[in-house]
This record gives C-alpha cells, sequence and structure tokens, in this order.
C-alpha cells in the first residue's frame, strides 16, 4: 500500500489525505528516492509528452518545416486553450499547407474560464485547436509530412499519409512508441495499453522507468544521439516559451517560467507528474493513486523545493497551498505528509 503523500487540512485538522507513490532517478538508473510501489506500472497520460514529441525533432522534421520556439513548445503542452495557443497551432499547420481539420485530437472547450466565456458570449465554437493536445498533435501531423516527402516517389501525399496517424499502427505512432521504448528502457509493445484522451495509445509504464527517461532526457545519457540532441532542443524551446506548456497561471508555466532550463515539469491526468532537473542529473516521476492534480502538483514542488535547496514562495506556494472559500477566508492548506518530508529531509 502506497504511503499518503500529501495531506489536506480544514483548519487545523486532516480532512483528506492523497496516497502515492514517488521515483527519483539518474540516468544510469541508480534511485536517488523511491516510495510507495515504483514498478508498479501507471497511466502517464500527458505527463509524457516531452518523450513524444522527441521525434519531431530527431526526424528533422521540425528543422524541414521550420518550427520556432513556440511551436516546440506548444508539441509539448496541455494548454489552456487561450488565443495564442490555437494561433500557434494553427500555425503549425499552416506551414503543412492544412487547417484544423487535420487534427485527430477531438473538440474541447479551452479550459480556461474567461476565454471560454468570452467565446460563449461572441457565439464561437470550439475546435480541435483548442485542444489541449493540438499542439502535440500537429507535431504528429509534422511527422507524418516529413516522412511522405520522403516517400514521395511511391506517389504518397502528405495529407492522405497524415490521415489515421493516431492508431496504434500508423508509422509516426510507431516513431512515437520507439521513442518511449528508448527513453524508459521497457518495450512499450508488451506493456498494458489504453487510449488516451486525444485519441493516441497510452503504456502503463512504471514510475522507475519514467523517471529514468526524464533523467536521461536532462542529460542526454543513455539515449541516441538523435533523441538527445532533441530533448535538449524541446527543453530550450520550453524555457524559451513556457506559457505554451499550460498557460496563464497553470503550475508548470510558472514553475519554468521562473526555472528556466534548470526545470522541465510536466502534468498528467489522473494525478501524475514527470520532471527532469538537468543540473542535478535526476528524473522525477510520481503518480497520486486517487488522481487528485493540485495533489500533485503540491507533492512535485516539495519535491523541487527540496532537491533545488530552495525556499522559492513559488513552489512553497503550492507544497502548502492555502484553501479559500468563494469570500476569500482561509480555510485550510495542504502540505507534504510525514513520509514525503522525511523521504525529502537532509
Amino acid at each position: 500500500m502506497n504511503p499518503v503523500l500529501v495531506e489536506v487540512l480544514r483548519g487545523s485538522a486532516v480532512e483528506s489525505r492523497h496516497a502515492g507513490a514517488l521515483a527519483i532517478v539518474d540516468a544510469s538508473g541508480a534511485v536517488h528516492t523511491a516510495l510507495g510501489d515504483v514498478d508498479q506500472p501507471i497511466f502517464p497520460r500527458s505527463a509524457v509528452k516531452l518523450l513524444q514529441a522527441l521525434p519531431l525533432v530527431a526526424s528533422g522534421a521540425a528543422e524541414t518545416f521550420g518550427l520556432n520556439d513556440a511551436e516546440l513548445a506548444l508539441a509539448c503542452a496541455s494548454h489552456s486553450g487561450e488565443p495564442e495557443h490555437v494561433a500557434t497551432a494553427a500555425g503549425v499547420l499552416a506551414k503543412l499547407g492544412l487547417t484544423a481539420n487535420a487534427l485527430e485530437c477531438g473538440t474541447q472547450w479551452p479550459s480556461r474560464e474567461p476565454v471560454l466565456r468570452g467565446m460563449v458570449a461572441r457565439g464561437e465554437l470550439a475546435t480541435p485547436l483548442h485542444n489541449n493536445c493540438s499542439g502535440k498533435h500537429a507535431g504528429f501531423i509534422c511527422v507524418a509530412c516529413h516522412m511522405a516527402i520522403g516517400a514521395r516517389n511511391a506517389g504518397t501525399e502528405p495529407a492522405a499519409f497524415a490521415r489515421g496517424y493516431v492508431a496504434a499502427e500508423h508509422p509516426v505512432m510507431r516513431e512515437v512508441s520507439a521513442a518511449l521504448s528508448a527513453a524508459t528502457g521497457i518495450d512499450v509493445e508488451k506493456a498494458p495499453r489504453g487510449t488516451d484522451g486525444c485519441s493516441i495509445p497510452t503504456f502503463a509504464l512504471p514510475l522507475r522507468a519514467l523517471a529514468l527517461a526524464f533523467a536521461r532526457c536532462g542529460s542526454g545519457q543513455g539515449l541516441s544521439d538523435a533523441n538527445a540532441r532533441a530533448a535538449r532542443r524541446l527543453r530550450q524551446a520550453v524555457a524559451v516559451a513556457p506559457f505554451m506548456v499550460g498557460g496563464t497561471d497553470r503550475f508548470d508555466t510558472r514553475v519554468m517560467q521562473a526555472y528556466g532550463e534548470r526545470v522541465f515539469c510536466k502534468i498528467g491526468a489522473e494525478g501524475v507528474y514527470c520532471a527532469a532537473l538537468p543540473e542535478l542529473g535526476l528524473g522525477i516521476a510520481l503518480k497520486i493513486d486517487d488522481g487528485a492534480v493540485r495533489a500533485a502538483e503540491a507533492a512535485f514542488a516539495a519535491v523541487a523545493q527540496a532537491l533545488l535547496k530552495t525556499e522559492d514562495e513559488l513552489l512553497r506556494g503550492y507544497s502548502h497551498l492555502q484553501l479559500r472559500n468563494w469570500r476569500g477566508i482561509d480555510v485550510g492548506s495542504l502540505r507534504p505528509a510525514q513520509a514525503l518530508s522525511q523521504a525529502l529531509a537532509p
């Protein structure tokens, strides 16, 4: 049974407890910290978008189509559907001569409420460009078009070749799966498989392997030269354009705005968090058992504070999040539970 990582207080009494598991690993696979069952496969969901974007750069597709920092950062994003995100995703597709119709991620309303309210007031409808995964999918289509250009002597048109790119057997998804396997050291074709919210395959992988993958992406150690260069380029792009990875007031964006290339971090649905701390050579993967996102953010903030040896108010504001009611009155807080605090103690 996994230990409690985060506690929720109402007043001074514990109201809720969030159990989970945490793995911190270096690029050689040596374990820095392990809490709970780090070998139990979990679905990392969107926390692995950096890994899924590796073929975009490693294949040469990003260079072929002239993708800039913002566009590469969006390929790693779970964005809020704000106008800048939508325009950037549309811009990537325009470079391919395509429109939002090429996206196979589905239509989703923006998660940022003021944007959503504004669209409704103006009578606007959401499109696949508003989907939080539209940048990742635009990147997949870039890879497909790049592949098709190489096969054009066989009469393959890029748009036709890209169609159905979300299917596990499509050449694009095979490249994505190969990148995941290479980074984690796990043959994902033998792992439990599901379908993600954006319709691509998602694989259940151990936290230990996910942390290893992010340590490798932070250091380049253990990756092929092409994937090491791709990981570095993507991290650099995210450091330049962190807004694209999340959006206004989003945790990932705020942390990477503050820390630049020192931290790459990414939330995933159902309480998953993955991160790379390149200067320390460490990768982090955690999962909150009940899927609570705010608990995952609190746990990662506590981990980052401890590893970076900082009392930064931004990170502490999440690891010890103050809870307020609708009148703005403080009613409670989050805090790292004893097991997590002890594991992170110097």
